[in-house]
């Protein structure tokens, strides 16, 4: 009976062995996830944190503990989740909010932290600021206003554009950027109008646009004056081309909309995940669908690229035996390449990984839009 004893534990033990080695190999790596999730960029925010946690759910050899806080509207609030983000288990990298404004409250703790921020917020500024913890994985404004800019000069022709920007420190990012690229391109705005986020009437912007005989409406607001724009642009200037920001291309923004009343807009964007067939974009599409049963806009997949480089670059550093450190982690993200869903990501020395843009229009007949001219922009000297 001793002998069968023994056999039977060695056995158990051959068994129990693997299990046990298995947390070593995967052991949780803390995740947080600092995003608004209520406020003006509430859809925006929901995006970004929906493509977070669907990557951290497909990761490979990493197995992610994320920790989502929201950060609201205001920097202060950014802060207060920052606090509360890192005052728990270490982390080798946090997600970082899509509002500028939040971003750069946020960046001086990073440094101060030596803790990589990985964002999707466009404001050009965020990589010119030389902090080396910065990493955006959405094309800037210096990217996809120049794609905006181009698109309405040289595929429509317009000759007399009228901007109309919010006025937070994402529209004036856009504006910069737009009216730059514009007047380079012999097509200066015969109009600039700035528009709150608490702004529920966008006529008056509208007919002064009107009557300065602009010939193309070029939106670069959040989601609900997106919505409004178009809405009073089609009963004030029912011919009148519009190409608006990235908010447009947002699925749920185009939900609020009749199919009509998109005839003849175009949004500028990363990619339409919705509007992929096939491909690592489709597998993508279909997983989101799955997940949260609801369509995913080109937010949430660069945020679900931003977060798978992360996993790879955390399965490199564990490969090479190498500690995963924020330091450690920064330094990979600042060298390496990757593959994403949306584009292959490099950082341009500034943090700045994403560098193409994409117009995408609607027909009139569906709120799925088709992809009209993809742009690669390099980075300015």
């Amino acid at each position: 009976m001793g002998w069968r004893r023994r056999a039977v534990a060695a056995l158990a033990a051959a068994f129990v062995a693997p299990v046990a080695a298995g947390p070593a190999v995967a052991q949780d790596v803390r995740l947080p996830v600092l995003v608004p999730l209520t406020g003006f960029v509430a859809l925006e925010g929901t995006s970004q944190r929906n493509g977070a946690l669907l990557a951290a759910t497909q990761a490979r050899d990493v197995a992610f503990k994320p920790d989502v806080l929201d950060t609201q509207a205001t920097p202060e609030a950014a802060v207060t989740a920052w606090e509360r983000a890192l005052g728990g288990a270490a982390a080798p990298a946090a997600v970082g909010p899509i509002l500028g404004t939040q971003m750069l409250a946020l960046l001086p703790l990073a440094q101060e932290r030596r803790l990589p921020l990985l964002t999707i917020s466009g404001t050009a500024r965020l990589g010119e600021l030389g902090n080396p913890w910065f990493f955006r994985f959405f094309p800037s404004d210096a990217t996809v206003k120049v794609a905006h800019a181009r698109y309405v000069v040289e595929k429509l022709g317009a000759k007399r554009p009228a901007v109309i920007y919010q006025s937070t420190a994402y529209g004036q990012s856009g504006r910069e950027q737009l009216n730059r690229t514009l007047t380079e391109l012999k097509a200066p705005p015969v109009l600039e109008e700035s528009i709150a986020p608490t702004v529920n009437d966008l006529a008056p912007a509208l007919l002064r646009a009107r009557n300065a005989n602009a010939d193309v409406i070029v939106l670069h607001l959040h989601a609900p004056s997106t919505v409004l724009a178009v809405r009073q642009a089609r009963q004030t200037m029912p011919d009148v081309p519009i190409v608006a920001g990235s908010a447009m291309h947002q699925p749920a923004t185009a939900a609020l909309l009749e199919p009509a009343e998109l005839k003849g807009v175009c949004a500028e964007t990363a990619a339409s995940p919705i509007s992929a067939t096939s491909g690592p974009m489709k597998a993508f599409l279909d997983s989101y669908r799955a997940a949260y049963g609801s369509d995913p806009d080109a937010f949430a997949a660069a945020q679900f690229d931003a977060v798978g480089m992360l996993a790879q670059v955390i399965g490199q550093l564990r490969k090479d035996g190498q500690p995963v450190t924020g330091q450690a982690v920064r330094d990979r993200l600042a060298t390496d390449t990757y593959r994403g869903v949306v584009t292959t990501y490099r950082s341009d020395g500034k943090g700045n990984m994403a560098h193409e843009a994409e117009i995408v229009c609607y027909d009139g007949t569906s709120r799925t839009p088709r992809p009209a001219a993809r742009y690669e922009v390099p980075p300015r000297s």
